[in-house]
């Protein structure tokens, strides 16, 4: 039986060793931490089954969240219908693919200014610290009104609570409460506006003033640090990665940067090859007995569906160990799927997008600055990534 999370090794593509037992055993028997037994689910078809499926459950898993975040402090993420469903109809009017594209010109005129101050600078830098992170905070910040003065308290508190035993316990009830009570106080202060006949027009505000109220005031505390955490720290990370792979790959980095209208593709095959989740999927309890392919699983069996396996499935991809910047069609798993399918995922695309198309088209050269044997892997942490990424570039003359 395996342990899982799956070991730690560096990378950005999915290990080839772990790729190969998971291949080996499709509904492999796993002990999770705590001692609890599941079945990791790692086929396409299946992952899609148990995340669509309404025969499968979150929130009656109860053994943890397999990071240092509480269930109640996921307000999607470990829910039901019909609490999720009341839930994601309260804000999936904000995170829709033509909002994302109204958003494009902030996001791309945010881009230009962080490498304006790149390029300043100059040759090297950490590109996680002075691009990657940066560029999709500017982006959450606005819509939930955070002030940017309040990024120096609330990232470390980030990091914290997307620990998987990296950071100490008591760090990360620290952690939970400082940002419990920072979006509590933002809140308030969104009352006081609306009160005072001066409501702002970011999206707690509307929540706050939905004639429904379809959200409790703990729920919109909730969502408003949770898409915080969502919206900054997984795209970073990601775009981090995606960063890593151009590098590896000149040859992908010059046909991008000669054809920027290839990016949107390249983006879809970077969210079907990176290999994020640090701790792989949400369990899922079975709710009714029923068949994932030859395997039988029964009610109150619990089955943890693997996407970043699923999206290395050879019966759903072509090539799929090959990396394909335009791979048509390329059904990936990269934003989950069904109801629990990203609530930010249009956000996310666009801002990588931006992202990739203005690094290649500013820094020439791009490469690292340091042996890459010497990045530091995040260990331990709900999501994959770095901690650094030291680059250098051609400065333009």
């Amino acid at each position: 039986m395996l342990d899982f999370p799956l070991p730690h090794r560096p990378g950005v593509p999915l290990d080839g060793g772990h790729l190969r037992r998971l291949r080996e055993r499709p509904m492999a028997p796993v002990r999770l931490p705590g001692g609890h037994d599941a079945l990791l689910v790692t086929r396409h078809a299946n992952v899609r089954a148990v995340l669509a499926g309404d025969g499968f459950g979150r929130e009656a898993w109860t053994g943890g969240t397999l990071f240092a975040r509480d269930a109640p402090s996921l307000a999607l993420v470990a829910s039901d219908p019909p609490t999720h469903t009341r839930r994601r109809r309260a804000v999936q009017g904000r995170f829709t693919a033509r909002r994302a594209e109204a958003d494009r010109p902030r996001a791309e005129a945010a881009a230009e200014r962080l490498l304006d101050g790149l390029e300043a600078a100059g040759p090297p830098a950490d590109l996680l610290a002075r691009f990657a992170t940066p560029l999709p905070y500017a982006l959450i910040r606005d819509m939930l009104g955070v002030p940017a003065a309040g990024l120096g308290r609330l990232l470390p508190w980030v990091s914290a609570l997307m620990s998987a035993g990296h950071v100490p316990a008591g760090e990360v009830e620290a952690a939970r409460a400082g940002m419990f009570g920072y979006f509590s106080a933002l809140l308030d202060a969104r009352r006081a506006g609306i009160a005072a006949g001066d409501p702002g027009s970011d999206l707690l505000t509307e929540l706050l003033a939905d004639p429904g109220q379809r959200l409790t005031a703990e729920e919109i505390t909730v969502f408003g640090l949770g898409l915080f955490m969502a919206g900054g720290e997984t795209t970073s990370n990601f775009l981090a990665a995606c960063v890593l792979e151009l590098i590896a790959r000149p040859d992908v980095a010059a046909s991008l940067r000669a054809d920027p209208s290839r990016i949107p593709a390249a983006v879809e095959e970077f969210l079907r090859w990176v290999w994020f989740g640090g701790t792989g999927g949400r369990p899922h309890v079975v709710l009714a007995g029923t068949r994932l392919g030859r395997t039988e699983v029964r009610r109150g069996d619990v089955v943890v569906p693997l996407t970043d396996a699923a999206n290395r499935d050879a019966d759903a991809f072509a090539d799929a160990d090959a990396f394909r910047p335009d791979r048509s069609p390329n059904p990936h798993l990269g934003f989950g799927h069904g109801r629990h399918l990203c609530l930010g995922a249009p956000h996310a695309r666009m801002v990588l997008q931006v992202a990739l198309a203005a690094l290649l088209r500013r820094l020439d050269g791009l490469d690292l600055a340091i042996d890459p044997a010497r990045l530091r892997w995040r260990d331990r942490m709900f999501v994959r990534g770095v901690w650094e990424l030291p680059v250098t570039w051609r400065p333009r003359r």
